[in-house]
């Protein structure tokens, strides 16, 4: 068993297995993209569940594996340079699985480089603006008097679904095949079901993503790797 004892976040979330991959997460759009690649590559790993509470993500234990106080994180025992190696944002997580396992990331240069620009298209843009249009529409800016930073945000997620509305014509996947950018891209499409935003966006207006929503989670991988690990 490899000694992972270098790491705190170990005593607060103790590994059955210590030789496979350590997943720290929740289910959110954010979350499953770890659970989700795991599952569609194959890799072992062990799920722990880390709640969005402060007593979890904002403990001394998981902050010294991520001090930005987000899900997801990992620790590989099994890295790149012959000595585990823990990680946190989930697009790096991404790239980093991807690569370990030579797949979901194209099979030459420029077909790696499409999938990085439409991840980066996600953390970048996507992911913040339906994560602040959530805010403003769903939760505490919501009762704000003030709507326009409301209106902003819903004008912003009509164009960001626009331009991979657009992008989907005729294709099944954003980026040649299926990659890590879809397993980036669509659990924040789904994310505005949960947001209760989907008619103030237009969302059945937007076809190739109704579609491409519906491919992406008729996936068994996805189905497993959107409730790993449980909520409960």
């Amino acid at each position: 068993m490899t000694d992972l004892s270098a790491f705190p976040i170990t005593k607060k979330w103790p590994p059955q297995n210590s030789d496979v991959i350590q997943l720290y997460s929740f289910p959110t759009p954010n979350g499953v993209k770890a659970s989700i690649a795991l599952e569609e590559m194959g890799l072992p790993y062990e799920a722990h569940r880390v709640t969005l509470s402060d007593a979890d993500v904002k403990s001394p234990e998981f902050l010294s594996l991520n001090p930005n106080n987000k899900i997801p994180a990992i620790i590989d025992p099994d890295g790149p340079d012959g000595a585990p190696i823990g990680l946190f944002e989930s697009g790096a997580i991404l790239i980093y699985l991807a690569e370990k396992s030579g797949k979901l990331m194209g099979t030459n240069a420029t077909e790696k480089a499409h999938v990085i620009q439409w991840l980066m298209f996600q953390m970048g843009g996507l992911g913040p603006m339906l994560g602040q249009l959530g805010f403003f529409y769903k939760f505490a800016g919501s009762q704000w008097e003030d709507k326009r930073p409301q209106q902003r945000y819903i004008d912003e997620a009509k164009r960001l679904l626009a331009v991979l509305n657009l992008e989907l014509a005729g294709k099944d996947w954003v980026a040649g095949d299926y990659s890590i950018a879809d397993i980036a891209i669509v659990p924040w499409l789904r994310g505005l079901d949960f947001y209760g935003a989907k008619e103030a966006v237009g969302w059945d207006d937007h076809n190739n993503l109704v579609d491409y929503v519906q491919r992406f989670e008729a996936r068994p991988a996805v189905q497993k790797g959107l409730v790993t690990p449980s909520r409960d």
